[in-house]
């Protein structure tokens, strides 16, 4: 009887409970194929992502391509290595063909340049029609000209290649290579720790901003670039993500979560999708993620990386 009883409270609460959370997350990579690394080749590079992927149980992410990067001095091979992503399960989209910031042209100008990226990716396997701003550039405060380009991604069928989760890995990057130049030693492991850390740190923010905004867990996609620390350690990432709840999701996935059809009307378009929403939303500051202001950053690096004092 007293098994029966406890066996029934049991249930009760259970039916009671709310629903598991689900923290999905997709991963994107910007810019490829991209320059030279401060450790990697370009080819190096691409076979460290890609097997870093497939060591990490990741079927599908998403690669952002700029074609114009096949001209600069070491694009010999670009093309090859973003087919090398498609081959290996991987999808690409349209993230401009020279990488311009919507603030400093007209709206004219940018779509030709998405046209121009367009053509090249045209009819290549793998190609998804979504569409990421360089620099998660909007227009700012010109609401005519975030408006136009919005109308002109539409009648070309292309959807917003949307970002919610940021750790500003490209800083990361920047900052060792700059030390790389200046001779200085980095400590590789607390670099990896700290790449590890800031972007699981960025989309346990995310999630609960999402929880705010939106009262509810939405995909998040995390935005990383094509990087000699992604090369080294993607699978270090995942494997941080998964040990906080992460599931880790196709792109496709996450482009059906309602959140991809959002846009949202705020003062100045530029960021991450999910700060645009809690911003529209009344969603109290902070509504960032406190790395990717440069001036917390950077002496974190100088600090854990090169063992600098402030």
């Amino acid at each position: 009887m007293m098994r029966c009883l406890m066996a029934a409270i049991l249930l009760l609460l259970a039916m009671a409970s709310p629903a598991v959370a689900q923290k999905r997350i997709a991963l994107t990579f910007d810019d490829a194929p991209r320059a030279r690394g401060p450790f990697l080749t370009p080819d190096e590079r691409a076979a460290r992502i890609i097997a870093g992927l497939r060591r990490a149980g990741v079927r599908q992410a998403a690669f952002f391509v700029v074609p114009g990067n096949l001209a600069a001095p070491d694009g010999a091979g670009g093309e090859r290595r973003v087919a090398a992503y498609v081959a290996a399960g991987h999808v690409i989209a349209n993230h401009s063909f020279s990488h311009p910031a919507l603030k400093a042209m007209t709206a004219d100008a940018y779509l030709a340049d998405i046209d121009r990226a367009g053509a090249w990716l045209q009819g290549r396997k793998g190609l998804r029609p979504w569409y990421r701003y360089p620099f998660l550039d909007e227009g700012g405060t010109d609401k005519a000209k975030r408006d136009a380009v919005r109308a002109g991604l539409a009648a070309r069928g292309l959807s917003n290649g949307y970002v919610t989760v940021d750790g500003s890995d490209w800083n990361i990057e920047n900052l060792a290579g700059a030390a790389r130049r200046a001779g200085k030693p980095i400590d590789m492991d607390a670099l990896r720790d700290l790449y590890v850390e800031t972007h699981v740190e960025a989309a346990e923010f995310a999630d609960r901003l999402g929880r705010q905004a939106l009262g509810r867990q939405p995909v998040q996609v995390m935005l990383l670039h094509e990087t000699d620390l992604a090369a080294y350690w993607i699978a270090d990432l995942v494997a941080g993500l998964r040990k906080k709840g992460w599931t880790i999701v196709k792109a496709d996935v996450a482009h059906r979560d309602p959140i991809a059809k959002l846009r949202p009307d705020t003062p100045s378009a530029q960021g991450n999708l999910l700060e645009a929403i809690a911003w529209e939303k009344g969603v109290p500051a902070p509504r960032w993620y406190e790395r990717n202001t440069l001036s917390i950053a950077d002496p974190l690096f100088r600090a854990r990386v090169l063992h600098e004092g402030p």
